[in-house]
């Protein structure tokens, strides 16, 4: 057997790098290598990684997930996008998202992933890799693509906005007549605005209603796919299915949402829908939650910062009909005590990380939060929505309980 590679002899400086081992190739690689089990469980990665990040591979292997490295918004990005996409396709390319690094740092990059199964279709497991986006060109210029897209988009829903108009308000109008929730326990503020100028209502809304017979009040704010009179008609469904559930008595709001799954199912346009619904005991104070696919509901008590809350997270309704949502958070508001929800027409901006605009919020409540709630979620809007920067519906409810 001959001892040249390529023609080239061992010995060699070129030569014996020519000859490198497959696991060196791997370790040492230009990009990261990531390999996780199906529930983003970390199993194996490459020395590439660990030097961007600055972890150890004791720290991420055996325990920790994928999800659990990406900031914030990256998270919600993964539930909402990611996730669905690779399930779906079984594959995805260029994702642009921002790791948190060991110290804390971000490091932006670029994501491929393939999801491996086995010969019944099951899946076994995802291979990622990760590259550096610092240097954003590429990145930059899928945006530019992007915005271009999206603007064209825009305009011809709007063309065609304008031509169901008539139409449209007719079917505005039964769905927004509603009665008002009277209710002298708590204070409600609530801004729509709606993304196409010549409709009343979108894709997203917002209800507070009394259930158990008025002994709880159930508050919830949704966010359907797409825009214009089609996603109206399908938050229209599911604004009264959510009703119909809450007051049905199934359970908490994990109960809820499950059944809303199948629900969404029968209505094209409902899946994939983003839904935090919440319910409040009038006499104790306790609120439970439960977020699918949606942005985190805030907390805004009387003397102390803001909080914003992570509990009770699952994927968008009929994303997983038969997986279980049994996770939903819980706290008790004291007098004086809101807790604000809101869609992400309130805190998105095209070519930043969702996290951002979070923390934007969050300062914002700071500046508001002495007005009532009505007040408080207009100047919210006004801030960080206005229609003229963010052409985009936006939703907001706030809800105090008692008096400060």
């Amino acid at each position: 057997m001959s001892d040249s590679f390529a023609g080239e002899p061992t010995g060699t400086p070129l030569g014996d790098a020519l000859r490198e081992r497959a696991e060196d190739l791997y370790e040492d690689a230009p990009c990261g290598y990531l390999s996780t089990l199906p529930d983003g469980t970390i199993v194996r990665v490459n020395r590439t990684f660990l030097a961007w990040t600055g972890y150890t591979a004791e720290e991420l292997l055996g325990g920790r997930r994928f999800a659990d490295l990406l900031t914030a918004g990256g998270r919600i990005y993964h539930e909402t996008h990611y996730a669905p996409l690779l399930a779906m396709q079984g594959r995805v390319r260029e994702i642009a998202v921002e790791l948190r690094r060991a110290d804390g740092s971000r490091l932006p990059v670029l994501l491929n992933a393939v999801l491996k199964r086995g010969e019944g279709g099951e899946p076994l497991m995802i291979r990622t890799t990760i590259f550096d986006a610092t240097d954003r060109r590429r990145y930059e210029q899928e945006l530019v693509l992007a915005r271009n897209r999206e603007r064209d988009m825009r305009e011809r829903a709007e063309r065609l906005e304008r031509e169901a108009a008539e139409v449209a308000t007719i079917l505005q109008q039964s769905m927004l007549a509603s009665l008002p929730l009277d209710e002298p326990r708590i204070a409600v503020g609530a801004h729509y605005r709606p993304a196409v100028e010549a409709l009343e209502v979108g894709g997203d809304w917002h209800d507070a209603f009394p259930v158990e017979g008025g002994r709880r009040v159930g508050i919830v704010v949704g966010d359907v796919v797409g825009r214009g009179i089609q996603a109206a008609a399908a938050m229209g469904q599911l604004r009264s299915a959510t009703r119909a559930l809450a007051g049905a008595g199934l359970g908490g709001p994990a109960e809820v949402l499950a059944r809303l799954d199948g629900f969404a199912a029968g209505v094209p346009l409902a899946l994939l829908a983003t839904l935090v619904y919440a319910d409040l005991d009038l006499e104790s104070g306790v609120v439970r939650y439960a977020c699918a696919g949606h942005p985190p509901p805030i907390l805004v008590t009387p003397g102390a910062d803001p909080e914003v809350l992570w509990e009770g997270r699952s994927l968008p309704l009929g994303f997983a009909p038969d997986v279980p949502r049994s996770v939903s958070g819980r706290l008790t508001l004291g007098p004086g005590a809101r807790l604000l929800l809101y869609t992400d027409g309130l805190v998105e901006r095209r070519g930043e990380p969702l996290d951002r605009g979070i923390e934007r919020l969050v300062v914002e409540i700071s500046e508001w939060r002495l007005e009532p709630p009505q007040p408080f979620v207009d100047g919210l809007v006004g801030a960080l929505a206005p229609g003229d920067v963010n052409p985009d519906d936006v939703c907001a409810l706030c809800v105090q309980f008692g008096s400060a």
